[in-house]
């Protein structure tokens, strides 16, 4: 082993074995042990040190006096304060007894050498600065009091005279002086640089423990901030820019602040505020995320939870100002749950479209329990009467007119039926366009000629208005007129006698617009966000005075949709409704975009952005002579 290494090796051991001393209280925190280890360390090595030398001082000595074997008792005490610090962990403690013992060993060789003139009283200046190494206030001002209390007695004793007679000559005062002044002056060194490695110590741990931190909130995910009351950034971690991907610098002061969504602003400055009075405050709030390249011109914002608390708990100490505890700073760690927020928003439109759909299924059952059962109880009950006409004594009039109701019921029947299998092709993508050129003219003017003599027993007027001029325009005839045939039946359906139901048509760019309006009784708002949905009806009032299965417009939209057309809504209740279709004059088909092909109801999603009106009902009678208009596809 090497010289250099050696001491090394010496100290190595001499830690390990003050180490092995240590109060368990003072072996997790590095200053703490330091410490102790600095409090322990010169008073044992001093204690044994004086007491290997006394034996010497012995022999070349003699017979010690009073005050020599008083100031080697002392040397007892230092032993006593290690063992005390070792078995309590009290530092503070430690270090008053400390003064203690040697206030009263100054004042035991004081008034024995000459009371205040005695060159042991220089050593009460060593009490208040051995006492500063506790790092206490009150163990200094302890200490500094005892030695003034000190200095006070000497005073007093001496000019009591109960100070013994036999004072040393001036040559030894002198030289005792100089003693007591160089020993004090060597002690208070000692004390200085025991201070000052102290503190070293305490920079190095305090920079080791920062830059531990440092590289902590370099690579945590979670972003760590630092914030005043209003919600000034004062420092936050680096995480910051992969979350939002600009510089950190940005976000000090009030850039993060900046990004806050407003709507969340309140909420996000309330829960700083009430963090810096000394509450643990949570709160989820918006940030907009800086767009990369492929993002630009777009607003991104990202959902972030935040929890935060004061950066000073012990707000209720005495020695910390009113001024700084008002202005407790706080901090705070950041979290993106934006996937988790995703979560709950997908499992709400989850849960929102089990609801609705458990709502169609009673709608469904209920529209259909009507519209079933009272068709088929007067097909049984007139196919009942026909079968007993010899009982009965019908005759060929009643026959007819009988036979004529149950055809009419199994008409109905068929249209209910017929418009449940429409609907159900268009939601799974199996109705297809038949597309042929035709005239829209002819094709709106037959369908309103079938409608006028029901809007005539009604009470309706039915006004027409298409140009002459409509031009050819290429798309499903049939499609078309269940089309106007569905919306117009409907609008007369829902006119009070008395009331008016226009249809127009006109060319609109490359477009054909329909325009079916009406004074009927018109939908209400609520209501009017969930027109279009299958088997509902709109209005409570009016919810059971005709019949029909509520998929009326659900076709009429899918219709459209297939189309590539557009149909929007307007109506007011009680002043009447305004359906108006747009439909290409020139329709394309998108077989040759596979992006296109989707199920019905997707198209009408993305097609048709406007709630839709659904009062009305799906066919109309004299649609039953008409060829099926639905293709499955291979």
């Amino acid at each position: 082993m090497s010289r250099s290494a050696r001491p090394v090796t010496v100290l190595s051991i001499i830690r390990d074995c003050l180490d092995a001393l240590l109060h368990p209280s003072a072996r997790y925190d590095a200053l703490t042990r330091a410490r102790h280890r600095a409090f322990m360390a010169p008073r044992l090595l001093g204690s044994l040190a004086a007491f290997a030398a006394f034996p010497i001082y012995l022999a070349m000595r003699g017979a010690p006096s009073a005050v020599e074997v008083a100031a080697f008792a002392w040397l007892i005490a230092p032993i006593m304060l290690s063992w005390f610090l070792s078995r309590t962990g009290r530092y503070e403690g430690a270090h008053v007894l400390s003064s203690l013992a040697l206030a009263g060993l100054i004042m035991a060789v004081a008034i024995t050498t000459g009371g205040i003139e005695s060159f042991a009283a220089v050593w009460l200046i060593v009490v208040p600065l051995e006492a500063a190494l506790s790092a206490s206030r009150r163990v200094a001002a302890f200490a500094s009091l005892l030695a003034l209390s000190c200095a006070g007695i000497l005073i007093f004793v001496g000019q009591l005279g109960w100070l013994p007679l036999d004072a040393p000559g001036a040559a030894e005062r002198s030289l005792l002086m100089a003693f007591g002044v160089a020993s004090a002056t060597l002690y208070a060194a000692g004390l200085a640089f025991g201070a000052e490695s102290l503190a070293r110590t305490g920079v190095a741990l305090l920079s080791r423990e920062e830059e531990r931190y440092r590289l902590l909130a370099r690579n945590m995910s979670d972003v760590i901030s630092r914030h005043r009351r209003n919600g000034a950034v004062q420092f936050i971690s680096p995480a910051a820019e992969a979350m939002l991907g600009m510089p950190v610098a940005q976000l000090h002061g009030h850039g993060l602040f900046d990004r806050v969504h407003v709507a969340d602003r309140p909420a996000y400055l309330t829960a700083l505020s009430d963090a810096a009075r000394g509450n643990v405050r949570s709160v989820e709030f918006r940030l907009r995320r800086e767009p990369t390249g492929s993002e630009r011109g777009q607003v991104d914002f990202i959902w972030v939870e935040m929890r935060c608390r004061p950066l000073d708990q012990d707000l209720g100490r005495q020695d910390i100002d009113r001024d700084v505890a008002r202005e407790t700073e706080v901090v705070a760690v950041m979290r993106d749950v934006t996937d988790r927020k995703l979560s709950e928003q997908a499992l709400d439109q989850a849960r929102s479209a089990a609801e609705a759909a458990d709502a169609a299924k009673t709608r469904f059952l209920a529209t259909m329990s009507h519209e079933l059962r009272t068709p088929l109880n007067a097909i049984i009950g007139f196919s009942d009467m026909i079968a007993q006409e010899q009982a009965l004594m019908l005759g060929a009039a009643q026959r007819k007119e009988y036979a004529q109701v149950i055809n009419d019921s199994g008409q109905h029947l068929l249209s209910v039926v017929n418009g449940i299998l429409d609907m159900s092709k268009m939601e799974s993508g199996n109705f297809e366009i038949a597309s042929e050129p035709f005239a829209p003219r002819a094709s709106l003017m037959h369908c309103c000629n079938l409608l006028a003599l029901k809007a005539r027993e009604n009470g309706i007027d039915l006004i027409t208005d298409a140009p002459q001029d409509l031009p050819v325009m290429t798309g499903d005839p049939r499609a078309f007129k269940q089309i106007v045939l569905n919306l117009v039946a409907n609008a007369i359906k829902f006119t009070e006698r008395g009331g008016q139901v226009s249809v127009s048509a006109a060319v609109s760019g490359s477009h054909l617009t329909l325009r079916i309006s009406d004074t009927g009784v018109g939908i209400a708002p609520d209501d009017l966000k969930r027109i279009g949905a299958p088997f509902f009806q709109a209005g409570k009032t009016y919810q059971r005075r005709h019949e029909g299965t509520g998929l009326g417009l659900s076709i009429v939209k899918s219709l459209v949709a297939l189309h590539l057309g557009d149909l929007t809504v307007q109506s007011r209740l009680g002043e009447g409704t305004a359906v108006t279709v747009k439909l290409p004059l020139v329709y394309t088909s998108p077989q040759a975009k596979p992006a296109d092909r989707m199920p019905a109801e997707s198209k009408i999603a993305t097609l048709t952005p406007v709630p839709r009106q659904e009062h009305h009902d799906q066919h109309h009678d004299q649609l039953q002579d008409q060829p099926a208009l639905v293709k499955k596809s291979a």
